[in-house]
């Protein structure tokens, strides 16, 4: 009696189970292999009005600041922080830092132009 058979089908289908099973861990594995990232999606650089909203995605945080305040982030990693702007350029400071001491920087310079 013979319970195992040397087939092509065994050997793709221990090929396909163990792809799978390394994608998965690469999958779960993001956060160790890759830092934090920030995108700013609020892509105005010249401003006539003083006040902005900045919207953003973070991902692989454990903090997120805004010129040293820290700003709340969703569960999804969206950000939506308030700011008003001094006349002329403005530089807004993102940092954010992993659960494992990594960080990153988004640097947003903004011009306000303030209407005669």
């Amino acid at each position: 009696m013979r319970f195992y058979r040397d087939s092509r089908f065994t050997k793709i289908a221990l090929v396909l189970f163990f792809l799978i099973v390394i994608a998965y861990a690469f999958f779960e594995a993001q956060g160790l292999l890759f830092g934090p990232t920030i995108t700013v999606t609020s892509d105005v650089t010249i401003m006539h009005s003083s006040y902005i909203v900045l919207r953003g995605h973070a991902e692989h945080i454990s903090a997120l600041s805004m010129n040293g305040r820290e700003i709340a982030v969703t569960e999804q990693g969206v950000f939506e922080e308030s700011y008003v702007l001094a006349p002329g350029i403005n530089r807004i400071i993102f940092d954010a830092k992993d659960k494992y001491g990594r960080t990153a920087q988004k640097i947003v310079e903004i011009v306000y132009q303030p209407s005669s």
